[in-house]
């Protein structure tokens, strides 16, 4: 190898903080410059039902998350599941994936990204985005630096929609009284 290399440690309280509206936050831990691009590391803090990431995937990197309290959701190549603290999720380049605290729970999470990326601006964006003071689009541009590939949200999709056949008309039903 030959290569100078120095061991990285992260006191607690010389990490970065940004605060997120619902209560919780990211606590930025390592960039990919601090690691010679081995990883990227943050713990992140939900609050109960908070969305963590919406769906996207990374085309350079294995993300990997350990659930260290709470319980949060999954959603994995479209496969959701739920998992404890304790728990693990590794997911691989060019899987799409999103997460989040489950609504009755708080959760906090380590996140890994190796190879690492350069992603400490990203995650102060998004505490922006969070709290209003920049758009969410503005982060659409950069996904490549980032390695953040989003997928289009299905409700503002405007491609248009497959040719459907004629359906016959169905006869009117009379109306039925409301249950109370």
């Amino acid at each position: 190898m030959g290569e100078d290399r120095e061991a990285l440690i992260v006191q607690a309280e010389e990490a970065e903080r940004i605060p997120l509206p619902h209560g919780g936050g990211f606590v930025l831990l390592a960039d990919a410059r601090d690691t010679g691009g081995a990883l990227g590391a943050n713990r992140l803090t939900l609050g109960p039902g908070a969305t963590g990431a919406r769906p996207h995937f990374h085309t350079r990197s294995t993300e990997l998350f350990h659930v260290l309290e709470g319980v949060m959701w999954f959603d994995v190549d479209g496969r959701t599941t739920t998992v404890t603290a304790g728990g693990l999720v590794s997911v691989p380049p060019g899987v799409p994936h999103s997460f989040g605290a489950v609504p009755d729970s708080t959760a906090e999470l380590l996140s890994v990204l190796a190879p690492g990326v350069d992603r400490f601006e990203y995650f102060r964006t998004l505490g922006r985005v969070q709290y209003g003071q920049e758009a969410f689009d503005d982060l659409l541009q950069h996904q490549e630096r980032y390695d953040v590939h989003f997928l289009p949200d299905p409700l503002t999709v405007s491609a248009p929609l497959p040719h459907l056949p004629h359906l016959p008309d169905l006869p009117d039903l009379p109306d039925l009284p409301h249950p109370r």
